[in-house]
């Protein structure tokens, strides 16, 4: 397929979406106006814009909108972070070792499809109503994604390269580091957006218990006033974060792995 061709469907592709997102703001914009809809359940956009510039000028209860943005993004990031330094090597080693994955798949598959908030409690008794139990409850939700698709990547990295490295007198550490590692990097990062999706959603879960900031507990909290306006201008700026973050590493896999599904 010449660039050109690819080009053009790239180009279509973006104006479909962008008429779609037109489509939908008319709709809103046409029901809320006329009072087709309830203003406490649907709210206009211009009042969702007027919520937004108020909570830039205002904050919110005490916190600027910044605040509760940065401290959300704390708690997810350093969970991520905390994840990604666990549960790349532990799937590594549990890829390359059936035994080890024997000892840690039951219980990661155990936890895995529990809902957060089943034990949220628990780990609210053990760590407190601080931050900790927060990032602990958005850690595990990352950490079973990223685990199970690094296990899955290492056991199907073709033997034939494993066997070359080590018919030319590569050591074991150095197959791993030069073989093993970068042939599952692709795999490990697509679970790394699906873990980032999975600990997003956590993320409302995390701050319902005894928070006081983050963007998650404003949008609970304003619901609690029927403030539908502050609690749209919540769920639009958590939506144009996450796709900002996973468009940053659709991004860095366009570039640093172009070369996958061409190698044939």
């Amino acid at each position: 397929m010449s660039n050109k061709l690819v080009y053009k469907k790239h180009i279509l592709t973006r104006g479909i979406s962008i008429i779609s997102i037109t489509l939908i703001l008319i709709v809103w914009t046409v029901s809320t106006n006329l009072k087709w809809v309830d203003p406490v359940f649907l709210p206009t956009p211009q009042s969702v814009w007027k919520a937004f510039l108020e909570l830039i000028r205002d904050g919110y209860k005490g916190a600027s909108l910044s605040t509760h943005i940065l401290n959300s993004l704390y708690r997810l990031f350093l969970a991520l972070i905390l994840a990604v330094f666990t549960a790349v090597p532990l799937g590594i080693f549990c890829g390359i070792s059936k035994y080890i994955l024997a000892i840690f798949d039951p219980i990661i598959e155990f936890y895995r499809p529990l809902p957060p908030l089943a034990y949220y409690a628990l780990l609210v008794l053990w760590l407190g109503i601080d931050d900790k139990s927060k990032v602990a409850l958005l850690f595990l939700s990352a950490f079973a994604p990223l685990f199970i698709s690094t296990v899955s990547s290492v056991q199907h990295v073709p033997q034939e390269r494993i066997n070359g490295a080590l018919s030319l007198g590569a050591s074991k550490p150095k197959v791993l580091l030069y073989i093993i590692l970068p042939s599952c990097l692709p795999d490990i990062i697509t679970g790394f957006r699906t873990a980032i999706g999975v600990t997003y959603a956590t993320l409302v879960a995390a701050e319902m218990v005894a928070a006081t900031s983050g963007i998650g507990w404003m949008v609970l909290d304003a619901s609690k006033y029927l403030r539908s306006d502050i609690v749209f201008v919540g769920i639009i700026l958590m939506g144009g974060i996450a796709i900002l973050m996973d468009g940053i590493i659709r991004l860095y896999q366009h570039i640093q792995f172009s070369w996958v599904g061409k190698q044939d």
